[in-house]
């Protein structure tokens, strides 16, 4: 595996494996990899003749408030990981290579990106898609492997590629779970013991969620109301948001005639946990 931390090097590299007939499949990620990552990489590493995965904590997706300073890192084992992976390069780019003195110009998404954590964290999917635009151009994939935790993430990123005529496959990589159900996250390593416990509240009120559904219940309210209550009963767990939406338009959903996804956000100690599920109001 090779490392490149100049994007023009970047460029370069991947104009002459395009030149050459190769297909780029691209793995974005801020770095501390767990499995949920390198199923990511893996996924990437069946889509493309090349896999480039890049580890860059973006400073322009956090809040003054956030955890930019604290965001957990450890590059070299990042690297051994992603080596072991079959990764060929690891871009990975200093702030001021990305953002150097005098930049002006973001990307941003309108309406889908105040709905759910955008509600929540003003600017965070400006700097998401801002960033993400600039790794396209530097990295020129043809597939894009995204994690579907995020599932707000993953549509924005879907409707700017459609937008902005980029051509990208974007793909969609089911949320990976640890044996108990709870959702992997970089931000899990924020978590004590009593925490990663409390944690599983997320999990258990999807869960809940899904089973109503199955028994009838298409009353988003009842189903909202559902998981509250799930998460209520954990004091360490603090509900942020719940909502069921629309898929594609993330909006608000009073009752589940269709599909509609449950999306919710958690802050358990100190981190902010979010998680997803599909509610299939329609049989069959």
């Amino acid at each position: 595996m090779r490392v490149i931390a100049r994007i023009k090097e970047m460029q370069e590299w991947s104009e002459r494996e395009r030149c050459a007939g190769k297909r780029i499949a691209f793995v974005p990620t801020m770095g501390f990899l767990h499995d949920g990552h390198l199923e990511l990489v893996r996924d990437g590493r069946k889509r493309g003749d090349r896999l480039v995965v890049s580890i860059f904590v973006n400073p322009t997706q956090f809040g003054p408030q956030e955890d930019f300073a604290a965001y957990p890192r450890d590059f070299e084992r990042d690297r051994k990981l992603l080596d072991q992976a079959g990764t060929d390069i690891l871009f990975y780019p200093a702030s001021s290579e990305m953002y150097p003195d005098g930049y002006r110009t973001y990307v941003e998404v309108e309406k889908l990106s105040h709905f759910l954590c955008g509600a929540f964290r003003p600017g965070h999917f400006r700097g998401v898609t801002t960033v993400l635009v600039k790794l396209f151009s530097i990295v020129r994939p043809h597939v894009v492997v995204l994690g579907a935790k995020d599932y707000q993430q993953l549509r924005i990123v879907c409707r700017m590629v459609e937008d902005l005529n980029l051509a990208i496959e974007v793909v969609g990589y089911p949320t990976v779970r640890e044996e108990d159900g709870l959702a992997m996250s970089s931000r899990n390593a924020y978590l004590n013991q009593e925490e990663r416990r409390a944690a599983l509240s997320l999990s258990r009120s999807l869960k809940k969620a899904e089973s109503l559904v199955l028994e009838g219940e298409r009353e988003s309210r009842r189903i909202v109301e559902a998981v509250r209550s799930e998460i209520d009963k954990e004091p360490l767990a603090r509900l942020e948001y719940v909502q069921v939406c629309n898929p594609e338009s993330l909006e608000e959903v009073e009752r589940i005639d269709g599909n509609a996804v449950l999306a919710l956000a958690v802050r358990v100690g100190r981190a902010r946990l979010i998680d997803n599920t599909l509610l299939k109001g329609r049989r069959g």
